[in-house]
């Protein structure tokens, strides 16, 4: 891995991720810490430069973050990103304070004009179209410090010091509706931080099976195998570094779309590794018999899951590392103290109390998911494994509608194959993030042939988003739902009647329970 880091400082900004993607989008390796890291800490890091996150407080108020002045004399390039510009102004001598006038608070997208003579904006238009969100007004900028860039209402959207390689942005270079946003990250990372560049996923693949061998040495790993993404990487990850030594319990909960429990069991056919797979479909239907209400579903699948994997562990005897699917988001989530819980992540919804280990290992736990994906290939496993489709925990759970049946799974099963069988063969896989079908808990009447029918509704869900916080609906063909359509009526026993859902993220969610 190139030894090359950028040190993102996290001020509880909602983009803070984003900009951890795009700048290893650049090449360049990343991490985002705390707000409050210590100097020493900082030091040990050892950054090329240091990214200073939006944030939703105001500089000026009693108790909102604010950073050890030491940190400006580490002689590092610093870039403030707005609640970060208004802190380096703050901290470096300026003056930030409310907006007084309504027209000098910025939402949205903004004309903006930028001094190209700034190396921030080397190369980029004098004019250009940035995503303001802020309410507070740098009235006076530190000493030492230019403006380079500014909108109508506001003089002081961009600042430098040059000399010490101080720059803030009152923008959002990090998202897609500031043009040439990632550019100036660029320009941050090559002209002024001197990054090389060349962190591939190779190097992390390569490192990262090295850390892992000289951790476990000839100690024994347990994994939970859920059969998604991220489990399914950290499994072939660790199969490549410690072979025989791992044991992955694949739980199969009965839950899972037409055929996925035999290709996940045949994707790791490939690696010497011991391969448990339980097939618990019947034990997980019994509890869920008579339940409807979703999220006593979902607690109900999680807790069993949890429950059949003890069991397996159990038998397995003392293991040394107990190893997890986490990815960077659910790090990152996790690490603010006052974040909201949307909802549970499913590979860390608990430890076993049967399992006796000495140490997690979360080999994946510094990746976002295009990286995982990019890893899983470089790891060799099958295309329709890296790139499947997102699927919740609960699995089929909370795409059945009410109470969850073998016939309502076996319906459902069959549908979506269809749905998803034709996309595939329409070549629009790529411009469609999450698609899958759903069985309501509605039955209608409807004619099939000569004979009146009083059969089950399926809905198909499709949502284009970059982030999955917002989602819009996805314009499928009329063509081509109606060609899925007309399959799912034909080849499906127990449905008369296909409806598209084309609400958006918000208000709706993405999965309907």
């Amino acid at each position: 891995m190139d030894p090359q880091k950028i040190l993102i400082l996290d001020f509880g900004g909602q983009y803070n991720q984003l900009i951890a993607r795009r700048v290893r989008e650049c090449s360049v390796y990343c991490e985002v810490k705390p707000y409050d890291m210590s100097i020493e800490a900082i030091r040990s890091f050892d950054p090329i430069g240091i990214i200073f996150t939006g944030g939703p407080n105001s500089v000026y108020a009693p108790g909102s973050p604010q950073l050890d002045p030491e940190i400006f004399a580490l002689g590092l390039p610093i870039l403030g990103i707005c609640y970060g510009c208004q802190l380096i102004s703050h901290s470096l001598g300026g003056k930030v304070t409310a907006a007084q006038e309504d027209s000098a608070r910025e939402y949205g997208r903004t004309e903006t004009f930028f001094d190209t003579s700034c190396r921030l904006f080397k190369g980029l238009p004098e004019e250009s179209v940035t995503w303001m969100s802020h309410g507070d007004y740098m009235a006076r900028v530190p000493e030492g410090f230019a403006l380079v860039a500014r909108s109508a209402n506001c003089p002081t959207v961009g600042i430098c010091d040059e000399n010490r390689r101080f720059y803030g942005v009152q923008f959002h270079p990090e998202v897609n509706h500031t043009r040439f946003g990632r550019e100036m990250l660029r320009n941050f990372l090559y002209e002024i931080c001197g990054a090389k560049g060349g962190w591939t996923m190779a190097d992390y693949k390569n490192a990262a099976v090295r850390a892992v061998r000289e951790k476990v040495g000839d100690g024994k790993v347990l994994l939970a195998l859920s059969g998604g993404v991220d489990s399914s990487v950290a499994a072939a990850l660790l199969a490549e570094a410690v072979g025989s030594q791992l044991t992955c319990v694949f739980v199969d909960h009965g839950l899972m779309r037409k055929d996925e429990g035999d290709e996940v069991e045949q994707a790791f056919s490939r690696w010497s590794i011991n391969f448990v797979r339980v097939n618990a479909g019947e034990r997980f239907l019994e509890k869920l018999a008579g339940v409807t209400e979703p999220e006593h579903k979902r607690k109900i699948i999680g807790q069993e899951f949890i429950r059949v994997f003890e069991e397996e562990a159990k038998k397995l005897g003392a293991v040394d590392y107990l190893a997890q699917g986490t990815i960077y988001p659910d790090v990152i989530e996790s690490g603010k103290g006052d974040a909201a819980v949307i909802k549970s992540h499913h590979n860390v919804g608990g430890l076993p109390d049967y399992v006796d280990f000495k140490e997690i290992i979360e080999p994946l736990r510094m990746l976002f998911k295009d990286e995982v994906r990019q890893l899983g290939r470089e790891l060799g496993l099958p295309e329709y494994l890296v790139m499947r489709q997102p699927f919740p925990g609960p699995g089929l759970g909370i795409r059945v509608i009410g109470e969850v049946t073998k016939e309502k799974l076996d319906i459902l099963r069959e549908a979506d194959f269809i749905f998803r069988d034709e996309v595939a063969s329409a070549g629009l896989t790529e411009g469609m993030s999450q698609y899958f079908a759903a069985l309501t808990n509605m039955r209608s009447v409807g004619v099939m042939g000569d004979g009146r029918t009083y059969d089950y509704a399926i809905a198909l869900r499709s949502v284009t988003t970059s982030d999955f916080m917002t989602a819009d609906w996805t314009r499928i063909p009329y063509e081509l739902l109606d060609k899925i359509s007309s399959r799912i009526v034909n080849q499906v026993r127990g449905v008369n009647r296909v409806l598209y859902d084309i609400t958006s993220k918000p208000p709706a969610t993405v999965e309907f329970e």
